[in-house]
């Protein structure tokens, strides 16, 4: 039997904290701590050496940006555990550093649009298994902020929407799915996309989270 993926979680909110809590453990997952703060949190990771950590961005005493500050702590002292950053808020400037960070084992999701419990928990262990998941709208944020550092003009339209749903962490048969496209065809996009974007065969690099940092503006 597959040992549950642990979890220390950081949620400010009494309600939310007990609704994940309820829901994290009817998805099979084992939290070993629940912190109101980002100070309490670091304690508890420190404690417990989770598998994930699900943090949010706002938290106490300022309410800013403790949570993704913590977050970022998390990515840089313990960069086997993965990070899910779960806010009602976009924040560029940190999501971008999560990733420039370290390149897999990382989630941004916004909590209005957590629509389906399930694919919310298979986010969560894709994360956990060094994976990567955005919410479509972290996405299209970020996209903005890339396009206005570096346009990436050699990408065509079907290309940049490939590209972004590469960054949501979707496999070449989910966006062959999404698109309505052949897996043949996406296979030819991604192909396309990582010789427009100078990234050769090489065994040392994941050439799929290369060519996303590198539209999120952190390589090159």
């Amino acid at each position: 039997m597959t040992a549950a993926v642990r979890v220390v979680l950081a949620e400010d909110s009494v309600l939310l904290r007990e609704g994940l809590l309820r829901l994290l453990a009817e998805t099979g997952f084992e939290v070993a701590e629940a912190c109101p703060d980002a100070e309490s949190f670091l304690r508890a990771v420190e404690a417990h050496r989770p598998d994930l950590v699900i943090v949010d961005v706002r938290m106490p005493p300022t309410f800013t940006d403790e949570g993704v500050r913590a977050a970022l702590v998390v990515r840089h002292q313990y960069p086997q555990i993965a990070v899910v950053v779960l806010s009602q808020y976009v924040e560029e400037n940190y999501a971008t550093e999560l990733f420039a960070a370290r390149s897999h084992g990382i989630g941004y999701l916004l909590k209005d649009r957590v629509a389906d419990v399930g694919d919310f928990a298979e986010s969560l262990r894709r994360v956990t298994d060094g994976g990567t998941a955005l919410d479509p709208e972290v996405v299209a944020q970020l996209f903005s902020r890339a396009t206005r550092k570096d346009p990436l003009s050699r990408l065509t339209p079907r290309e940049r929407e490939v590209l972004g749903l590469m960054a949501e962490g979707r496999s070449n048969t989910a966006i062959a799915a999404q698109l309505v496209i052949g897996e043949g065809a996406v296979e030819k996009h991604v192909s396309s996309i990582f010789g427009k974007l100078d990234l050769p065969p090489d065994a040392q690099d994941h050439r799929r989270v290369l060519a996303v940092l590198r539209w999120l503006g952190q390589e090159g």
